[in-house]
């Protein structure tokens, strides 16, 4: 059922599994701890009440932690509220968050404590916050400073039923993107984005599955995905601690599915071909326990042959596309309707048209703007359509199919286009190329690659230089001439990347 709010997707969600659990995360090394679908509910709205006690209802809260219950929590308890919730990448420096904290206009910050370093410097440079809590802090009483609050003794002293219904289109997050040029920009989102992109697609999940979030909470994927639509089904989110611990707690908590970037995917294929003449069966349950069986994939390009081996381990991998504008997901693969080499098809409540080679977007999943970035909101915004950036194009049946960005666009002397993309997915099929960026560089096309340390020691290969060139040289064999590499530049370190783990191009 369609939700338009996302106070919608929990009450509705615990009126029918409300002793069922909502969240299991670990307390100890092996001990896990579960929160009801009753108990979000009610903490969340403990929360909502903390803002209305503070006089800060309305206003803007930051969220800054690993995923844990209390971030989800004070995220439900602001939205619901009618608050606007500002999620922060908890690995950005400290002095990069209050820049955040002040341009987004916060006056409350939630702050796990692995981030204090961020509570003591927003203190000092941040005029408009007027409030800090502090989700590990025991205590209900304040520290000298008189700002730092805890955010358990606060839940405690504000029990009791919040009622406000927050309207559909009201602002309700900002998220800051994490651009591989360029500042970053805070995308506002309403309430009716965000709970339709959670709700609108029918993909046929059994309800009260078991899912492992994995990814970083601030990111629009996650949260669309793995919260917002996990739990308008009645899902079971596991969290995981860390990504060190992924194998440990897929055997720990037995999810059915989860949500990956396709760097994650690569990893486990590389596992799995080193592992192929194993049984699928054994190693299916030695790497993911025979109750996984899907795998959701987003946030960059996911080579189609993995589709395939996966699904000798008995998991689909469903391949979604979309932009943190459009709240996140545009399109998506469901099990019984995919093609390998598209990004899905167009969800329900958006359509798409293609201008000069571009892929435009509309639909009620579409941001309100910018925040405070009127020039930008612009250039992005046509007449409710979403510019996305994206060179592509949309079947007959609704498949998107894309082909690279428009900004990286290489133009050769001859006036060819080049999607620099589509030849670096080429080259980054071969287990020699960790990762590899590919520029007009003097009037050629220049390949610059970072090999893989694991696969030249495993190969025993002594001249990497060399490996590589033959690599190119066999890419440009079946290469248009215009489409052909002309330079190759070895890296000895990997590339500067954003905190989504994409490689930072400069412009």
């Amino acid at each position: 059922m369609i939700c338009t709010t996302i106070r919608e997707i929990l009450t509705r969600t615990e009126e029918k599994y409300g002793s069922e659990d909502a969240v299991r995360y670990k307390a100890g090394k092996n001990e896990i701890v579960s929160r009801t679908y009753t108990q979000l509910k009610e903490d969340s709205e403990a929360f909502s009440r903390t803002l209305e006690s503070l006089g800060q209802k309305g206003n803007h809260v930051a969220v800054i932690g690993k995923t844990s219950y209390e971030w989800l929590t004070a995220y439900f308890g602001t939205v619901n509220s009618g608050s606007v919730a500002v999620p922060l990448d908890v690995s950005l420096p400290a002095d990069e968050v209050c820049e955040l904290i002040n341009r987004a206009d916060v006056t409350v910050l939630v702050a796990d404590d692995c981030r204090r370093d961020v509570q003591e410097m927003a203190e000092k440079v941040c005029p408009k916050l007027k409030d800090i809590i502090s989700m590990q802090k025991e205590q209900v009483g304040r520290r000298e400073s008189d700002k730092v609050l805890s955010f358990s003794g606060l839940l405690e002293e504000n029990r009791g039923s919040f009622q406000e219904m927050p309207d559909p289109d009201q602002l309700c997050t900002i998220m800051f993107t994490s651009g591989t040029t360029g500042k970053s920009k805070g995308v506002m989102l309403t309430h009716r984005n965000m709970a339709e992109n959670a709700t609108c697609l029918d993909m046929k999940i059994p309800e009260k599955t078991v899912l492992l979030s994995v990814l970083p909470i601030h990111h629009a994927y996650c949260l669309s995905m793995d919260i917002l639509k996990g739990m308008s089904l009645g899902a079971v989110v596991c969290i995981n601690d860390s990504l060190m611990r992924v194998a440990k707690n897929i055997k720990l908590f037995q999810p059915e599915m989860i949500l990956m970037v396709p760097l994650m995917i690569e990893t486990l294929a590389r596992k799995l071909e080193d592992a192929s003449l194993i049984p699928p069966a054994i190693v299916k349950a030695k790497v993911f326990g025979k109750q996984l069986h899907t795998i959701c994939s987003g946030g960059a390009y996911l080579n189609p042959d993995y589709i395939d081996l996966f699904k000798r381990y008995g998991i689909t991998i469903l391949q979604g596309y979309g932009m943190t504008e459009c709240a996140p997901v545009i399109s998506n693969n469901v099990s019984w309707n995919m093609k390998k080499e598209s990004v899905g098809q167009l969800l329900p409540n958006c359509r798409a048209k293609t201008v000069d080679g571009e892929l435009w977007v509309k639909g009620s999943s579409v941001m309100q703007g910018y925040y405070k970035m009127p020039d930008e909101t612009k250039e992005t915004l046509s007449d409710g359509w979403l510019k996305t950036g994206d060179l592509g194009y949309v079947d007959e049946e609704g498949f998107v199919f894309l082909t690279g960005r428009k900004k990286n666009l290489i133009i050769t002397k001859n006036g060819e286009n080049v999607s620099p993309e589509e030849l670096e997915n080429k080259l980054g099929e071969s287990r020699l190329v960790q990762e590899v960026l590919v520029r007009e560089c003097d009037g050629v096309i220049e390949a610059e690659i970072f090999p893989s340390e694991e696969y030249v020691k495993k190969k025993h290969i002594k001249d990497i230089k060399s490996a590589l060139q033959k690599l190119i040289d066999d890419y440009n064999q079946s290469a248009p001439l215009h489409k052909r590499i002309y330079r190759l530049k070895v890296r000895e370190q990997e590339f500067e990347k954003t905190t989504s783990r994409k490689i930072k191009r400069q412009q």
